[in-house]
C-alpha cells in the first residue's frame, strides 16, 4: 500500500512551515531594522516594528566612540578574529583527535571515557567556572589568549559529535588501509577526516559562534587582550543615550557567526542525520 499526500496537505505543511521559519526570523529582522532607527524611534510605545526614518547616526555614533577608546578598535578586532579562527581550528583538531579511538577501538577504558564525555555535556559551563580560573591562575594564563581558548578546548560537545560520526565510517575501509601500510595518522588525516567533513563543518559553526561571542571577562583584566565582544558590550550599556550604538553593537556580532553558518549550513542537516541528534 503506497502512502500519498494530497495537495491541501502538503500546501498546509508548507504554510505552517513558512509561518515557523518567518516567525524565527523576526528577531534577525528586527535587529537589523533597529540599528538604522533614530534614537527617538528606539523608545517608541507601543515599539514599532519597522523604521519611520531610516538614518545612519547609530554607526557614525559607534564610531566616533570607538575613535575615542584609550586601546584602538583594530586591536579588539584582531583580538576575536585570533581567538576565533585559532581556537576553533584548535578545538576542531583536538576533539577529531579524541572521538578517533573512542570511535574504533575497544576496551573498557575507552568506553568508561566516553560515557565521562557524555556526563559532561550536561554540566554547564558556570559549574566549573572557579575550578577553570584556579587553574588558568596556577598555569600563568591569566591575561593571555590561552586564557580564552584553553577551557573551550576541554568542551566535550564536539568529541561526542565527532565521534558518532566516525561510526559510520566502515572499519573494512580502515582496515584495508593498514593492509596497505597506512599509519593511524595516514589513516585518520587521508581517510577518517575527508568522510568527516559535514561533522567538523557542523562543529566549525558551533565552535567559532561560541569563540566570537565569548567576553573572556573571567581571565582577562588587560584592556588590550580584551575582545571585541566585551567592549563592544561596555559600549552598549553605557546607558541609554548610547542605546543606538547598542543596536548596532548586535547587529556586528550577530554578521560573523552568520556568515559562517550559511557558508557550511549544507553539512548541518547530514550531520545531524548520521550522527544520531535529534
Amino acid at each position: 500500500m503506497t502512502l500519498s499526500r494530497s495537495t491541501g496537505g502538503t500546501v498546509t505543511i508548507i504554510l505552517f512551515l513558512g509561518l515557523v521559519g518567518a516567525f524565527m526570523a523576526l528577531p534577525v529582522l528586527y535587529t537589523v531594522v533597529t540599528a538604522f532607527k533614530p534614537l527617538h524611534e528606539i523608545f517608541y510605545w507601543p515599539p514599532r516594528f519597522f523604521v519611520r526614518e531610516p538614518s545612519l547616526e547609530n554607526f557614525t555614533m559607534l564610531f566616533e566612540i570607538a575613535q575615542e577608546m584609550w586601546v584602538p578598535l583594530e586591536r579588539y578586532i584582531f583580538n576575536n578574529i585570533f581567538v576565533s579562527v585559532f581556537g576553533t581550528a584548535l578545538y576542531v583538531f583536538v576533539a577529531s583527535m579524541a572521538a578517533y579511538p573512542l570511535a574504533k577501538y575497544k576496551s573498557k577504558t575507552l568506553d568508561a571515557v566516553y560515557w565521562v564525555v557524555v556526563l559532561a555535556i550536561m554540566f554547564r559551563p558556570e559549574v566549573t567556572r572557579i575550578p577553570q580560573y584556579v587553574i588558568m591562575n596556577a598555569l600563568g594564563m591569566v591575561n593571555t589568549y590561552a586564557a580564552m581558548i584553553v577551557p573551550v578546548l576541554s568542551g566535550s560537545f564536539g568529541v561526542f559529535l565527532m565521534r558518532q560520526f566516525m561510526l559510520g565510517v566502515p572499519d573494512s575501509m580502515i582496515e584495508a588501509a593498514r593492509i596497505d601500510g597506512g599509519s593511524e595518522y595516514y589513516i585518520f588525516f587521508r581517510l577518517i577526516m575527508p568522510m568527516t567533513r559535514p561533522a567538523w563543518l557542523t562543529l566549525i559553526i558551533f565552535t567559532f559562534t561560541q569563540f566570537w561571542n565569548m567576553s573572556g571577562a573571567e581571565y582577562i583584566y588587560d584592556e588590550g587582550m580584551k575582545s571585541l565582544s566585551a567592549v563592544l558590550s561596555q559600549i552598549a550599556s553605557a546607558g541609554i543615550a548610547r542605546a543606538g550604538a547598542g543596536a548596532v553593537v548586535a547587529l556586528l556580532m550577530m554578521i560573523p557567526p552568520y556568515l559562517v553558518f550559511v557558508i557550511s549550513q549544507s553539512s548541518v542537516m547530514e550531520t545531524m542525520a548520521h550522527s544520531g541528534i535529534k
